[in-house]
């Protein structure tokens, strides 16, 4: 099938791999307003073809829309105005209840299937992109009862056929789980990074003294700040509802070593190992 990509950084550009390295696709067509992401994604054989944005949709059976969330809101309606009536039309966006609500009750509404697949890096640009990036991981597939059944069938198969296992959910219970699992980690990150870069200008040793376990910690602090502005602003009540829990819990380490409590500190810790049942 004729796939357009339409985004082809991280995961555009992985998309566009796997789809290929998969025979998916038989084409691969990609569009950026970026013309380095066109060049690179051209050039490493992510896509056969670069085109604008109504030209690619002419012969297309599926378009997977890959780009910050604020940008899929803005061109997922048109998008579905201009394609075909076989074509499908699905998304990766790292929210999902802002994009339906923003088509609907656009006539077209079931060619759109609602997903996101559960990888990333910190990393960003299409010469990020993995062949591996979507193998053994999850995808969400939200208001499946929203997506025509062959629209739905299509994007299954394919996720299948990536190595993907796939969650059905309600967008309202995706983007809280989601604020919880991944936001808050990013946000943590982008937090301790800017916390370390203030003591930093005091003290000039202190990456010297980094160990693995900071590097990891981190690691989130380097992702895209486009993109996760944009998650974090339309995901923002429930960031807000984890941030602040976040922010108790913290309070509560911070009370434990003021009033020199090693008990309480230590059932804190041994409180958070139970997270390892769940990671298991």
């Amino acid at each position: 099938m004729n796939v357009t990509i339409i985004g082809i950084g991280l995961i555009g550009g992985s998309f566009g791999l796997v789809m290929k390295e998969h025979h998916i696709a038989s084409k691969v067509t990609g569009v950026d307003n970026n013309e380095q992401h066109c060049i690179t994604a051209f050039s490493c054989g992510l896509v056969d073809q670069i085109k604008k944005l109504d030209d690619s949709l002419e012969k297309c059976d599926l378009v997977i829309l890959a780009m910050p969330v604020n940008g899929i809101i803005k061109i997922l309606p048109s998008v579905l105005d201009k394609i075909k009536e076989h074509t499908v039309v699905m998304d990766a966006g790292s929210t999902k209840e802002s994009i339906i609500e923003v088509v609907k009750d656009h006539p077209k509404r079931g060619r759109f299937v609602a997903t996101h697949p559960m990888w990333g890096t910190e990393n960003s640009g299409p010469e990020a992109a993995k062949k591996d990036a979507f193998k053994h991981k999850a995808t969400i597939i939200c208001n499946k009862g929203e997506s025509d059944n062959d629209a739905l069938d299509l994007v299954t198969n394919v996720y299948m056929k990536l190595g993907m296992h796939i969650i059905y959910m309600e967008a309202k219970e995706h983007d809280v789980h989601v604020a919880y699992i991944s936001h808050i980690s990013h946000i943590t990150s982008f937090a301790l990074a800017n916390t370390v870069l203030e003591k930093e200008k005091e003290e000039d040793a202190i990456f010297e003294l980094a160990s693995a376990g900071f590097e990891s910690t981190v690691r989130l602090a380097n992702s895209n700040p486009a993109t996760w502005a944009s998650i974090f602003m339309e995901n923002r009540e429930n960031v807000l509802d984890v941030l602040n829990e976040h922010i108790s819990q913290l309070r509560k380490f911070k009370s434990s070593l003021e009033k020199e409590n090693y008990t309480y500190l230590e059932e804190l810790m041994t409180n958070a190992n139970k997270i390892k049942r769940i990671l298991k």
